[in-house]
């Protein structure tokens, strides 16, 4: 499978609240990856999944810790990634962390840039 295909497959999960199935897709492109910074993205891209699941599963810390390490991944390799608003991304975690207490917030997406 290409590389843009998993990015792809990815964000659709994602973006369907499949997070489980989301991290395992992205963490094939994230081993296929040989760019550094790149590779940084994809890392908080796996680790935003990762903590969503956690929050699903009421498991608070693990969620707390994954949604942070993620933040500071994706803002470190944000300019890698073409076509993906990371920013926005940032700013719907930062917003998860907040209402942490909420639980998953409905229509949490990672959008493409026009």
């Amino acid at each position: 499978m290409l590389m843009r295909d998993l990015l792809d497959e990815g964000l659709l999960l994602f973006n369907d609240g499949k997070f489980y199935d989301a991290h395992e897709v992205w963490e094939d492109l994230w081993r296929a990856t040989s760019d550094p910074v790149l590779k940084t993205c994809y890392q908080g891209l796996i680790q935003a999944a990762v903590g969503l699941h956690h929050l699903e599963r009421q498991n608070m810390v693990g969620a707390s810790s994954q949604v942070k390490k993620s933040i500071r991944n994706l803002q470190a390799g944000a300019a890698a990634v073409t076509g993906l608003d990371i920013g926005d991304v940032v700013l719907q975690l930062q917003a998860v962390l907040e209402n942490m207490s909420n639980g998953v917030p409905r229509g949490l997406r990672v959008a493409r840039l026009k």
